[in-house]
């Protein structure tokens, strides 16, 4: 049945175009006038952005750089890409990559290969809200599958989808810190999933935005190093969270023979990515300097983690339960004790007048579950900030809760 709007006879899909809860709360953010401590959107605070670099790269772009540009890329970036995935172990080749317009398009442009409408996409429950509305804008079957602190429970998988009555055709799966619990998928897993998506004739889509920054722990193999070549292995890649959100520049990394079907789905949104964008991030890489700004993110991110678990068990106690992710933005809390009852979408306004932004565990199912669980990003703000944001989110939880403050005093003391 199609929809119906202003008198509009709207297409079948146009039900499943839901947006996003996180992108929606930039404007929201934008629209407060009084003082708010934004743990909601995962992005780097203005600090931590080499802005003078850029702006220096910019200037010296010539005039070619805003001309129209071949659409799987600038080939000065694709060199300078994959020169980036050989340091980090994991070697690629041109002929396997396609620059993006951020890795929101990446996401875009492999669903589109893939998903006819009715087919069955596994993703992880809780995940990235984006993600789950780019494959349900294609009429994906949505199947949830629970985590641990390992990630995704794969040994559930065959049980899941023997009860769903059919195998997926994808598997979305954000491997390293993921977003928005923080936890990273275990080694065994991703061999395990390896083999299932072989056994379900199914196209692994690793989504990691995150790798590069991990601050604690040992580096945990990747899906392409595990099974290198492998052509059901298509990754995702974004530089938004180790250079900059604003840039909107990432590639696909796919087997070759998909490659120009990728270009062709990207000729249909944007014919190519952001040229001037695009010779500013490969003379940043050009000159070496991502090793060094990455090392500085790692030591900022792994200081404001700690700092935020601090505040959160000074604050809380045992009243929330929180991960503890090696890297990445995002440490997701789950409301327990005299919090129990609170749901983080009842939160949200509440919280927003006392001065502090997240975004709610909801936003993050296609089921609507979480809702007394909640995402924060611990990257945008100082140690100082991050403190002030804890205590107005426990004032707002407070009120929520209907605390005295006789008791919410002798519970944060406890």
């Amino acid at each position: 049945m199609n929809t119906t709007i202003a008198g509009i006879r709207l297409a079948a899909r146009s039900e499943r175009l839901t947006g996003s809860v996180i992108d929606s709360s930039t404007s929201l953010l934008a629209s407060q006038t009084h003082d708010i401590v934004r743990f909601a959107m995962g992005a780097p605070n203005a600090d931590l952005i080499p802005s003078a670099d850029f702006a220096r790269h910019f200037a010296s772009a010539g005039t070619g750089a805003y001309d129209y540009g071949a659409t799987e890329g600038l080939p000065e970036l694709i060199d300078q890409v994959c020169e980036y995935a050989r340091r980090g172990g994991v070697p690629t080749d041109p002929e396997r990559l396609l620059i993006t317009t951020g890795g929101m398009q990446g996401l875009d442009i492999a669903f589109k290969m893939l998903i006819d409408p009715g087919d069955a996409v596994i993703v992880e429950a809780p995940t990235y809200t984006n993600g789950i509305g780019t494959a349900s804008s294609y009429q994906a079957r949505i199947i949830e599958a629970p985590m641990d602190e390992h990630g995704m429970i794969v040994e559930d998988l065959p049980d899941i989808v023997a009860a769903a009555g059919q195998t997926p055709k994808a598997i979305y799966t954000i491997p390293n810190f993921q977003n928005p619990s923080g936890t990273t998928l275990s080694e065994s897993r991703r061999r395990m999933l390896l083999e299932l998506a072989e056994q379900w004739d199914a196209v692994i889509i690793d989504d990691d935005p995150y790798g590069a920054l991990r601050f604690d722990g040992e580096q945990v193999p990747g899906f392409a190093q595990l099974s290198p070549g492998n052509p059901r292995v298509v990754q995702v890649r974004t530089f938004s969270k180790v250079l900059a959100p604003g840039l909107r520049v990432g590639w696909l990394d796919l087997d070759p023979a998909l490659r120009q079907l990728a270009i062709n789905a990207k000729q249909a949104m944007d014919t190519c990515t952001n040229m001037p964008m695009q010779h500013v991030i490969a003379g940043y890489l050009g000159e070496g300097s991502l090793e060094t700004h990455l090392a500085s993110l790692r030591t900022v991110y792994r200081e404001r983690k700690i700092a935020m678990r601090h505040e959160l068990s000074k604050r809380f106690g045992d009243d929330v339960q929180t991960t503890d992710p090696e890297g990445g933005f995002f440490i997701w809390l789950t409301l327990k004790g005299r919090y129990a009852d609170v749901d983080t979408e009842e939160l949200f306004p509440i919280a927003l007048r006392h001065g502090v932004a997240y975004i709610p565990g909801p936003a993050f199912t296609h089921s609507g579950t979480f809702r007394h669980a909640l995402r924060v990003c611990f990257a945008t703000s100082t140690p100082e900030r991050i403190a002030e944001g804890v205590e107005r989110l426990g004032n707002a939880l407070d009120e929520q809760a209907g605390l005295t403050p006789a008791v919410a005093s002798r519970r944060a003391g406890a």
